[in-house]
C-alpha cells in the first residue's frame, strides 16, 4: 500500500518527538510504501533534511509556505466567484462552520490561478468588506485586509498545490497538514487517517494569546480559524488516534466524532537502551534535559529553576540536550538569561547523540508549556532516569500510571512555576533512594505498556483496515 504520510514543520527538517515518531514508523514497516509530503516554512530549507529517508519513501513532495513570494499577479481582477463561493471564503473567516467542500472546490479550481491572485482580486474584497461590515465595523478594512490575507496565504497555497496520489494519507497533526490530508480525501477519494500528537487548537490558542504582533479582536479572528482548521480535519478523517484518553476528551470536546477517536500510545524499544549504563565518578549531581531549545519547551523557566537549585545543591550541574538553531533569538535570550543568573554549571550541547549522555544524567526534566506523549520521557524510562516535568499532556499518566501498580517514575509540577519545579529537583538531589526507585518504576512501566511493539501493532492493525 502507498501512504502519503503528511508532516507539518517537522520531519525531515527537525529532530524532534514528532520526527522521531515518524522516521520510526515508516522504518517498520517495509511492507508499505511512504510518500512524505512535508509542509515547511521557508524555501530555503528544500532538500536539507536531518534524517536519512528510508528505502522505503518512494517520493517527498515539499511545500514551503513562503512560495507565493514567487507569484506576480495583477491587482484588481475579477475572478468571477459566485456568492456562494463567496460565502465559503466568508465562512473560513467569521466563526461559523466552513464548508470546506466548497473551499477545496473554489480554490483547487481554475478560477484561481494562483494565490495571489486570489487574494488581490475584488472577489475576495468583497469577502474581507461583507465581515467587516457583519462582524467587525471597528476595524478598519485596510488593516483587516493584510491580517487576513497573511492569515489564509499559507491554507490557499497548501489547497492551490493539490496532493499526491495514495492509498491512504495520514496526517500527524490537525492544522494544515490535516487540511492537507482532508484535500487528499476530496481529491482522490481515498481514505485519510489522523493522528493527533498534541492538540494543536489548543497549542495554537496559547501562542496567539500570548504574541504580542496579534491585537485586540485580530486574537479572536486567528483562535477561530485554527478552530475552523481542526474541524476540517476532524471532520474528512475517516478515524483519529490521539495517544491517551485525557487527549480524546479534548478532541471530542473541540468538535471531533466520538465514534471515530482511538488510543494508541508511543512506544520506545526498551532494547536499545539496555548498553547505557550510569557513568558516576564524583558527587556531582547531574540533571538532563533533552529539547530542542524553542519557546514552547520554556527553557527559561527551567533556567529559572536551577538557579534556585543551585543555591541548595550547589554541586549540581545542568546539561541541556538538543539543537539550538531552530530559534536563534529565542537561544540567544537563554543564554543571556544564564549569564544574568550567573549560572556557570549550564551546558547546552546542541545537537546531539543523546544516547552518549544519558547514563551521565541522575535524572531528567522537561518544563514544556504544551506536550502530547514526549517521547524523550519513555527513552528516559527505558534508562531508569526519575523525571521531574510539568503537568501537560500525559506526562502525569506516564510517570504516575494510569491504573497500574509500578508506582511514580517522578514528579510533576504545574506549568511555568519555577520555584515547584525548583523543589522537586531538590527532592531528588537530596534523595538518592528515591531516584533509584523511581527509575525502576518507570522502567517497569515503559517495559509492559509503552513497547515500541505494541505501537507498531496499533498501526499495523489501522493500516490493514485500508488495504486495496
Amino acid at each position: 500500500m502507498k501512504i502519503c504520510l503528511i508532516a507539518e514543520g517537522s520531519y525531515p527538517y527537525i529532530t524532534g518527538g514528532v520526527s522521531s515518531w515518524i522516521h520510526s514508523l515508516i522504518a517498520s514497516m517495509p511492507e508499505h510504501e511512504f510518500i512524505i509530503y512535508a509542509i515547511g516554512a521557508e524555501e530555503k530549507n528544500r532538500g536539507k533534511y536531518v534524517y536519512q529517508l528510508p528505502e522505503n519513501v518512494v517520493e517527498i513532495k515539499e511545500v514551503f509556505l513562503d512560495a507565493y513570494l514567487k507569484e506576480e499577479a495583477a491587482p484588481g481582477k475579477r475572478l468571477g466567484l459566485t456568492e456562494d463561493e463567496q460565502q465559503a471564503l466568508l465562512s473560513l473567516l467569521d466563526g461559523s462552520k466552513g464548508d470546506w467542500h466548497a473551499l477545496f472546490s473554489v480554490l483547487s479550481g481554475s478560477k484561481v490561478p494562483s494565490v495571489a491572485e486570489l487574494l488581490t482580486s475584488k472577489d475576495f474584497f468583497e469577502v474581507i468588506q461583507r465581515l467587516c461590515e457583519q462582524k467587525y465595523p471597528q476595524i478598519p478594512f485596510t488593516e483587516m485586509i493584510w491580517m487576513i490575507r497573511s492569515m489564509v496565504l499559507p491554507l490557499c497555497q497548501i489547497i492551490q498545490n493539490g496532493m499526491p496520489q495514495a492509498d491512504l494519507y495520514h496526517s500527524v497533526c490537525t492544522g494544515y497538514g490535516g487540511v492537507a490530508g482532508s484535500l487528499g480525501k476530496y481529491l482522490h477519494a481515498k481514505p485519510f487517517l489522523l493522528t493527533e500528537h498534541g492538540i494543536y487548537t489548543r497549542e495554537r490558542e496559547e501562542e496567539i494569546i500570548k504574541a504580542s504582533w496579534i491585537k485586540g479582536h485580530f486574537k479572536d479572528i486567528w483562535i477561530d480559524y485554527f478552530h475552523n482548521l481542526s474541524a476540517c480535519a476532524y471532520s474528512y478523517a475517516d478515524e483519529v488516534i490521539t495517544l491517551f484518553e485525557r487527549n480524546k476528551e479534548i478532541q471530542i470536546e473541540l468538535g471531533c466524532d466520538p465514534s471515530k477517536v482511538s488510543v494508541i500510545p508511543n512506544g520506545v524499544k526498551v532494547s536499545d537502551y539496555a548498553d547505557i549504563v550510569e557513568e558516576k565518578k564524583d558527587d556531582t549531581i547531574t540533571i538532563g534535559a533533552v529539547v530542542r531549545v524553542v519557546p514552547i519547551k520554556d527553557i527559561k523557566t527551567m533556567l529559572h529553576s536551577f538557579g534556585l537549585v543551585k543555591e541548595q545543591v550547589p554541586h549540581a550541574r545542568f546539561v541541556i540536550m538538543g539543537p539550538t538553531d531552530e530559534d536563534e533569538e529565542y537561544y540567544t535570550e537563554c543564554l543571556q538569561l544564564v549569564d544574568s543568573l550567573q549560572l556557570e554549571s549550564v551546558t547546552f550541547t546542541g545537537a546531539v547523540n543523546v544516547k552518549e549522555y544519558l547514563g551521565k544524567m541522575d535524572m531528567l526534566v522537561l518544563t514544556s508549556i504544551s506536550e502530547g506523549q514526549p517521547l524523550v520521557i519513555l527513552e528516559g524510562m527505558a534508562c531508569r532516569k526519575p523525571f521531574v516535568t510539568t503537568d501537560v499532556g500525559s506526562c502525569r499518566e506516564l510517570l504516575y500510571g494510569n491504573g497500574d501498580s509500578y508506582g511514580s517514575a517522578g514528579i510533576t509540577v504545574p506549568v511555568m512555576h519555577f520555584t515547584q519545579i525548583a523543589q522537586a529537583i531538590i527532592t531528588l538531589c537530596q534523595n538518592e533512594p528515591l531516584r533509584r526507585r523511581m527509575g525502576r518504576c518507570g522502567f517497569q512501566r515503559v517495559s509492559e505498556i509503552y513497547t515500541h511493539e505494541n505501537f507498531l501493532a496499533g498501526y499495523r492493525k489501522m493500516y490493514r483496515k485500508y488495504e486495496v
